[in-house]
């Protein structure tokens, strides 16, 4: 049985950053992985939380073409980087090459950040934490003994419903295109969590029956996205009720027309701004060991949308 491994968090110490002998330390090199990774934010929220704390250290996009993952893992250890996130398409298939993984990334299934540590490849997923905070600080939301509604069965929904369903949500309805997925992430919640959960296709008058009746909305889906920007043609607007907080995990384009939408039905909404920044934040400090400053890296990926 793998453990979490425990890791101190501290305010940077400038003299930290120098050897025993008074010589600088090397430059710390961290990344992300994935395909494409282009459009990524995380180098921008990164590289200025390394400047902010005086960090000597720098944050490289790696974009892995698909059938090289191994042997990009394997660079991570034998180039000594310090750590590395890892986005769409190898969260699930990353978890082969990695020695160790934490409880969170094993109840999800899949890895959003891997460290290195004295050459061993450690997996942790911090995806569903840093929806759950955004939930929390942003939204005002607690999620215990609440209804919820899913939008999609992929890997962040997975992570979602699951932090949802240790956070006591009362149920969870998952509902996606292919309903047989859905039914298999609803079933995963149940056996892993306290959670009743059902799983639901997209479309259907199931769906408008469990948006009617949940506390909380949360889209998951790609559709919305930049530069596809139509609302899904799967939920109708008459389907969200006022007092539903309804969230987005999407951040491009700010509103989403699913939001928008929403929101002129007099819904409270989130996008995944939030979400991504935290979950930056809390790959940030396992990484570190370090408070990392969530709102310089806020401010970074604003700059960033903005430019």
């Amino acid at each position: 049985m793998r453990q979490e491994r425990e890791l101190p968090v501290k305010k940077f110490d400038e003299a930290a950053s120098k050897k025993a002998d008074g010589s600088e330390e090397k430059v710390r090199v961290l990344g992300i992985m994935g395909y494409p990774v282009g459009h990524s934010l995380s180098p921008a929220m990164h590289n200025a939380a390394l400047r902010h704390l005086g960090l000597k250290g720098v944050y490289l996009p790696f974009e892995v073409l698909p059938g090289y993952l191994e042997e990009a893992v394997a660079g991570i250890r034998a180039l000594g980087l310090w750590g590395v996130n890892v986005t769409i398409p190898y969260k699930e298939k990353v978890l082969d090459y990695l020695d160790w993984l934490t409880p969170q990334a094993e109840l999800i299934g899949a890895v959003n950040c891997i460290a290195c540590r004295e050459g061993r490849l450690e997996g942790h997923n911090t995806d569903g934490e840093g929806f759950l905070r955004s939930l929390r600080e942003e939204g005002g939301f607690d999620p215990e003994g609440k209804e919820v509604l899913v939008l999609g069965a992929g890997g962040a929904a997975r992570a979602i419903a699951l932090v949802l369903g240790q956070s006591r949500a009362q149920k969870i309805v998952v509902a996606n295109r292919t309903r047989e997925k859905a039914e298999e992430l609803a079933a995963q919640v149940r056996r892993r969590t306290a959670a009743d959960a059902a799983g639901i296709g997209l479309g259907s008058q199931e769906l408008a029956s469990a948006a009617f009746q949940a506390d909380l909305i949360v889209q998951t889906t790609p559709v919305g996205m930049y530069p596809h920007e139509e609302p899904p043609d799967w939920f109708k607007p008459e389907w969200f009720k006022a007092d539903t907080l309804v969230y987005d995990i999407i951040y491009r384009p700010r509103p989403t027309a699913f939001l928008r939408q929403a929101a002129a039905r007099g819904c409270r909404t989130l996008d995944g701004l939030g979400m991504l920044v935290f979950q930056g934040a809390l790959a940030f400090s396992w990484w570190t060991g370090l408070d990392a400053p969530a709102e310089v890296m806020r401010e970074a990926a604003l700059r960033e949308l903005g430019s």
